[in-house]
């Protein structure tokens, strides 16, 4: 079981990192990634969001959308094809939940990080996550594991990235390559230098 959690965990940090591997959750990626501050207060929100949504979609998964749910066998009824509507309407129910908390606890924050926030709602690492669950068939805590540790491998390039923008803005650019240029170069060698992990797990 503790090699099982020790592969998972470090193939979706590392190996199989969402942003920099699999290329989902590119938009919050380049959006808020200007400043390491709100890449740390979105780091947060996607951490909170992506364990408790793979949490509440495994459960519901298992216990009720799975051909072998409860649920299917009591009622006679397959609801495998709404799979994909109650992931997001979970997500979504989440998100709202982080930006009525975080616009009274931490303000600065929430304005500073705009419609990235609710746009967590429609980010495909936090639905991507829950719908790879459901296709491995994994358990409601490996699933767990799995969505917090792709958050946290979504967190460690943001925030990665994040820094050497912030470096970036010192630097002496050539002009052609300022601004979004010189962004998609950067992640794309940070990309590169995480598939030197690829070898690292199966």
């Amino acid at each position: 079981m503790m090699n099982e959690i020790l592969v998972i965990t470090i193939g979706a940090i590392l190996v199989n990192n969402f942003v920099l591997a699999k290329f989902l959750g590119i938009c919050p990626f380049l959006g808020v990634s200007k400043k390491l501050e709100t890449a740390i207060g979105m780091s947060g929100a996607v951490i909170f969001v992506m364990t408790l949504a793979t949490f509440v979609t495994s459960l519901i998964f298992k216990m009720v959308l799975s051909e072998n749910s409860y649920f299917s066998h009591l009622s006679g009824l397959k609801f495998g094809f709404l799979q994909t509507l109650v992931f997001i309407l979970v997500i979504a129910g989440l998100v709202q939940i982080v930006e009525i908390i975080m616009q009274k606890k931490a303000p600065k924050l929430y304005s500073a990080l705009g419609i990235y926030l609710p746009l967590i709602t429609t980010n495909c690492a936090v639905l991507g996550s829950a719908v790879i669950n459901a296709k491995e068939g994994r358990g409601i805590i490996f699933s767990t594991i799995f969505g917090f540790s792709s958050a946290v491998g979504f967190s460690l390039a943001l925030l990665l990235f994040a820094s050497i923008r912030e470096k970036l803005e010192l630097a002496r650019i050539p002009k052609v390559f300022q601004g979004t240029s010189i962004a998609l170069i950067t992640a794309g060698i940070l990309a590169m230098a995480f598939m030197g992990f690829s070898g690292l797990v199966k």
